[in-house]
């Protein structure tokens, strides 16, 4: 889930950009610096079935310590009714997860930034509990004109403290990489990312939609090409976005996440699902976005966000 409405209206899970959002901090720890001090980030997301999503942060500068962001992260799944094996009703029952986050950042020069975030992780359901702790480690590179800027990360890097039932699940470590350009003349920034770079080959037998279909007609099987299955492995790990800037007040965003199309589309003629879209209104000292992502047909999740310095 992403951390804001503008990451979700782009359809990344972090930004290569530096801003004065403090909303890109929270992914992408290598773009913190003193700009965030008493800076705050609320951000809520509507999902189906009472599900809430949400995440806050504040960021602050220490002298002589440096620039840090702290932030909360959390995913209620709401109240459920419980029973026991004989059917019997028990008492109700919340489910949830939780991500403490410490990030801090440093510019090691005018381009060149690096950065870090301490995450631990609390899974809490009915009465089993789950903690991990993991970091991501980032480094950033941003043009002397600020139009290109380029981030390459390790995420989830740490291990499960404390199980649910003692099975020991491992953190989803990923690799990625991702970078953003300002047009010279024009109003549009493109995102480009990279995801999954761990792994190279992310499909998975799905029954529905077969790779190797057989036709009893003919009595002949069908595969895909080569071309057809390198081009699919190769696209999903890409997503594409674009964000469009009016008079650096009013911003439009549009993203397209092939994976997520490809793993969650209908058999409908249209499909949405993997596109993701939003907007944003900018002022001097608060800022708003809404952004939905279409990861299935019919329903999406809804982002607002807000950000003010206190």
């Amino acid at each position: 889930m992403s951390s804001s409405a503008r990451t979700a209206g782009l359809g990344l899970d972090y930004l290569p950009l530096y801003d004065d959002d403090i909303s890109i901090t929270l992914d992408n720890p290598s773009f913190i610096d003193s700009r965030f001090n008493n800076r705050v980030m609320i951000n809520y997301v509507g999902m189906p079935a009472s599900a809430h999503f949400g995440a806050a942060a504040y960021g602050r500068h220490f002298d002589k310590v440096g620039d840090f962001i702290f932030s909360l992260r959390f995913n209620s799944f709401g109240r459920f009714e419980g029973y026991d094996e004989n059917e019997v009703g028990t008492s109700s029952f919340h489910a949830a997860d939780y991500v403490f986050s410490i990030g801090w950042g440093k510019h090691i020069d005018s381009s060149f930034s690096i950065g870090i975030n301490f995450k631990p992780v609390l899974s809490q359901y009915e009465s089993y509990t789950a903690f991990a702790a993991a970091f991501d480690v980032c480094g950033s590179y941003v043009s002397s004109n600020k139009r290109f800027a380029a981030t390459l990360m390790g995420r989830n890097i740490g291990a499960q403290l404390a199980t649910f039932s003692g099975t020991v699940e491992k953190i989803p470590f990923e690799l990625s990489a991702s970078l953003s350009y300002k047009l010279e003349n024009a109003p549009f920034r493109v995102f480009l990312a990279a995801t999954e770079l761990q792994c190279w080959n992310l499909r998975y037998d799905d029954p529905l939609h077969p790779i190797v279909t057989y036709d009893p007609y003919e009595g002949a099987y069908t595969e895909e090409t080569f071309i057809h299955e390198a081009t699919d492995k190769l696209f999903r790990h890409a997503v594409f976005g674009v964000e469009l800037s009016i008079a650096k007040v009013l911003y439009a965003r549009l993203g397209y996440n092939y994976r997520q199309s490809a793993e969650t589309y209908g058999s409908e003629n249209i499909n949405t699902s993997g596109f993701s879209y939003g907007f944003g209104i900018r002022k001097k000292k608060f800022d708003f976005a809404f952004a939905r992502n279409n990861y299935y047909l019919g329903k999406a999740p809804t982002y607002i966000s807000i950000s003010f310095r206190i």
